[in-house]
């Protein structure tokens, strides 16, 4: 079955609900319009109603029965005020709070911290900092894992050939520790998009074949991965080659239970994976789907400034699908 396909009776009858702080940009109205008309979830729009009711109207999409909220005029903003000074944990006055909620952004984080919308997609037109700050200091990612990151899923065809590469978008350099939660983070997101988690963790190295200490680094962050999920298969340092071809498995890895079959892809650093990612997607063909933010509490999606209506409905619908996780 193909993954939205899949995602998408996941989610149906779940009354989910999924908060937009860029209401006023048309590739957002156009999925939220979408998404609401084909019943998949609850839209939620941020902005002042009548300006976006009118881009709607100009661009012929149809908002019936999608709930738009103005951050200016909403009746819960005090009791939004006081329990953002409370996440903080005097870090902002309420003053400050006050200041800081009048951000979209931060407007949409408070709505799915206090349980009034189920995630969060934004980055159409802000930066990843824009839409991660607020997470981060709202939403805060899980016990034992001390940092978000960002993961693709690499789809290709209606075969079901389908991989996760991590993290393409958010640590420039992670250490051994951060890179072994990432793996874990990212196992646990190829699971719940029906991929089933062979994690190779890559390097320039198979099993010490060079020496180095970016190589180290990657054993050494294989090893912590391990003991955190042992339920998993984690192997590495792999080169891709032997990561994903079967006959250089032999040759390089032959004990490995990951090497020759990995389905999800965990880059050393930031360069490697973005440089990656995108290979996969130009010479591939494939088509990525992302950035998935992983190890939040709750579900935040950072869109890419370049997507389009179709991106924000897809990831709208993966959010959706975190949500229930």
């Amino acid at each position: 079955m193909d993954l939205f396909d899949s995602l998408k009776q996941k989610i149906a009858g779940k009354n989910l609900t999924i908060v937009f702080p860029e209401g006023y940009e048309p590739r957002i109205i156009g999925a939220a319009a979408r998404l609401n008309a084909d019943g998949i979830l609850n839209p939620i729009l941020l902005g002042e109603p009548a300006k976006i009711e009118g881009i709607a109207h100009d661009n012929g999409f149809n908002l019936n029965n999608v709930q738009i909220i103005d951050p200016a005029t909403y009746s819960e903003y005090d009791q939004m005020v006081d329990a953002f000074v409370e996440r903080r944990k005097g870090k902002a006055t309420k003053e400050q709070a006050t200041e800081m909620l009048r951000d979209n952004n931060y407007f949409g984080t408070m709505l799915v911290y206090l349980d009034k919308a189920n995630g969060m997609v934004s980055g159409a037109v802000h930066s990843t900092g824009d839409t991660v700050r607020p997470a981060l200091q709202i939403i805060k990612t899980r016990p034992g894992v001390s940092r978000t990151s960002g993961a693709f899923i690499m789809q290709r065809g209606r075969d079901n050939e389908r991989y996760l590469f991590s993290d393409c978008a958010i640590n420039i350099d992670p250490n051994a520790q951060e890179l072994a939660e990432i793996a874990v983070e990212s196992a646990k997101t190829a699971k719940l998009f029906d991929i089933d988690p062979k994690v190779a963790l890559l390097s320039f190295s198979t099993k010490g074949s060079a020496k180095a200490d970016q190589v180290t680094k990657v054993a050494e962050a294989t090893k912590i991965a391990q003991e955190l999920a042992p339920e998993f298969d984690i192997d590495g340092e792999l080169q891709f080659d032997a990561a994903f071809v079967p006959v250089v498995a032999q040759q390089k890895a032959p004990d490995s239970k990951v090497a020759g079959k990995a389905t999800v892809f965990v880059f050393p650093e930031l360069q490697s994976g973005n440089i990656g990612y995108k290979i996969a997607q130009r010479f591939g063909n494939f088509e990525a789907i992302g950035p998935i933010l992983q190890g939040l509490n709750k579900p935040i999606s950072d869109l890419s400034r370049g997507s389009n209506e179709e991106d924000v409905y897809k990831l709208s619908i993966i959010t959706a699908a975190q949500a229930l996780n």
